[in-house]
């Protein structure tokens, strides 16, 4: 039986970490997959460090558990480098994709990953965010370089999604902007 792909998230309490993470998971649904996706934290106040996760499958997913050797890591905040263990088991086939505006090269020396085939991924989310939506809620707009790092769902797909979801609850410009968002983190996105 094949394994599913599973993605932790980190960013702060307020950041949108877990609503990103259940409309990635939402998006493998329409494209015929199984999903799971669950937030990991308790009381916390706002801008506290917390995780979730995506489990992302061909196949029927069995396990119900915390993600503790992840596939696919996104840090929605890049302040939590040197706070949060980001890269804990996290195996040498492991794909990063973080939001910062430093290079590929910067964050795999930050996480200490020079000598790891690790895949690393930056995007700039934060002032993607701030020129498309006017605020600092870059989560959504990760979801773009997530696609494009991972191909594990299509942006045709995740655009409908988050649309949909979005749409029920915000203004149509902010759906917008948010889709805008996504389209140029998908551009944006450096491997390195």
């Amino acid at each position: 039986m094949e394994q599913p792909i599973e993605i932790r998230w980190h960013g702060r309490a307020g950041q949108g970490v877990v609503t990103a993470g259940e409309l990635l998971a939402e998006t493998a649904m329409k494209d015929g997959q199984y999903f799971q996706a669950f937030p990991d934290y308790g009381p916390e106040r706002m801008g506290a460090p917390v995780k979730s996760y995506t489990r992302i499958s061909k196949q029927p997913i069995e396990m119900h558990n915390q993600i503790l050797e992840p596939d696919v890591v996104v840090v929605v905040n890049p302040n939590l480098i040197g706070i949060v263990d980001l890269i804990e088991g996290l195996d040498d086939q492991g794909v990063v994709v973080i939001n910062t505006p430093l290079t590929p090269a910067e964050i795999r020396e930050k996480l200490n990953l020079t000598d790891r085939p690790v895949k690393v991924w930056t995007v700039d989310a934060t002032r993607i965010g701030q020129e498309t939506i006017r605020r600092d809620i870059p989560s959504t707009i990760m979801l773009g370089a997530i696609v494009r790092a991972t191909g594990l769902v299509q942006l045709e797909s995740l655009n409908q999604t988050v649309e949909e979801k979005l749409g029920a609850k915000l203004q149509r410009h902010i759906v917008e902007a948010n889709l805008e968002g996504l389209k140029r983190a998908y551009a944006e996105v450096v491997e390195g």
